[in-house]
């Protein structure tokens, strides 16, 4: 079983921002990685606003022989504007990450969305190119959509080599994320899987007392975290188990996990199993997703794109990984602060939510 470092989470400088990566860290904590005997990295376009790229190419490739390691990074397709803009962007890839091929590149963040610019801009046949040029080994794509759509993607384009999906056992039966539905789609195909949130944005790690209680009981030895990673990773279809790991205690204790990986017994998973049905419990704000409130919003807040953040945190209560997903849904405006109290969402609410009052939580908790 493989663990691959996550670039997306580096860590980074005190009272800095995304852009302020502790390259001195990230560094010794790419030394050790080395040194245990891994080799997958996956970074981004878009990591750490370009920085992690970058990072790659001053920290990794220019510090080891390029066979010590292995390659992952991804073309965002939703900013792009016209067909010829991908080819600049691999062109600034390369430049940053400092090597002359990727093994693995990625399609990122498909969705419904994505799909349909990557139809636009022929990009499925692009990626394609890449790799007939010998700049990249093998094409794949990282996904955000239903089991249906990519049932589609992987019918429509059996080119297509592995995909990187959202798998964790919280995920596992939910009616948005759908891990296990995607999984089992990801299976029928035949496409090797790559998970990424196996921790839910480290979520998993930091449980509510009465939860992390479920596991201390069971294994007061083994992380949160080494539940995660075990539950993923025993599934056969998991080829690489990514993660964004922060600092050098989360990259110890997850080489410790996988250096010595055991899949999990069933007696586990009923550990497992309890512990979901405490999360399930747990009060939360029974928004629809409708998007009626949004429509008659004068200050544009997309409602039900920020509300989940505040049913995530009252759960799982991990504040950081919340303020990083509301600070990127506001990054243009909409901010729950700018609520001007008009009440125009209430009145359009089928559920008679009280979302001013919502509103003024989320300000609360994430600004």
């Amino acid at each position: 079983m493989k663990l691959g470092f996550g670039l997306m989470r580096l860590p980074k400088i005190s009272g800095g921002g995304e852009k302020d990566i502790d390259k001195a860290l990230t560094a010794d904590m790419i030394d050790l990685f080395l040194e245990r005997g891994y080799k997958y990295f996956d970074t981004a376009f878009v990591y750490h606003e370009g920085e992690s790229e970058k990072a790659v190419g001053e920290l990794l490739s220019a510090r080891y022989p390029r066979d010590r390691f292995y390659l992952a990074t991804k073309l965002p397709l939703w900013d792009l504007n016209k067909k010829e803009d991908m080819e600049e962007v691999f062109k600034t890839q390369l430049e940053r990450t400092r090597v002359s091929y990727f093994d693995n590149y990625l399609l990122h963040g498909v969705d419904r969305h994505v799909a349909k610019k990557l139809d636009e801009f022929d990009g499925w046949a692009y990626a394609k190119s890449l790799k007939e040029r010998g700049l990249v080994r093998k094409l794949g794509f990282s996904f955000h959509s239903t089991a249906e759509h990519l049932d589609e993607v992987l019918s429509s384009h059996p080119e297509l080599e592995f995909v990187q999906l959202q798998l964790n056992y919280a995920d596992w039966e939910s009616k948005e994320v759908q891990s296990r539905l995607c999984y089992e789609v990801a299976e029928k195909h035949g496409k090797p899987v790559i998970v990424m949130e196996p921790v839910r944005g480290g979520a998993l790690a930091a449980m509510p007392p009465e939860i992390r209680e479920v596991f201390l009981r069971a294994a007061p030895e083994k992380s949160l975290a080494s539940w995660a990673f075990r539950f993923v990773g025993s599934l056969p279809m998991v080829s690489t188990v990514l993660s964004g790991m922060s600092d050098m205690q989360q990259l110890k204790d997850n080489l410790d996990t996988f250096d010595n990986f055991k899949p999990l017994t069933e007696a586990e998973h009923e550990v497992i199993n309890k512990a979901v049905e405490m999360l399930s419990k747990i009060p939360t704000i029974p928004c629809t997703g409708c998007k009626y409130c949004v429509s008659n919003c004068p200050q544009h807040i997309n409602i039900p794109r920020l509300i989940p953040l505040l049913n995530d945190f009252r759960t799982y209560r991990n504040l950081d990984a919340n303020k990083r997903r509301y600070n990127m849904n506001v990054a243009r405006g909409g901010k729950a602060s700018s609520c001007i109290l008009c009440r125009e969402c209430e009145r359009h609410c089928p559920q008679s939510l009280p979302i001013t009052k919502i509103l003024s939580d989320i300000a609360k908790a994430f600004e």
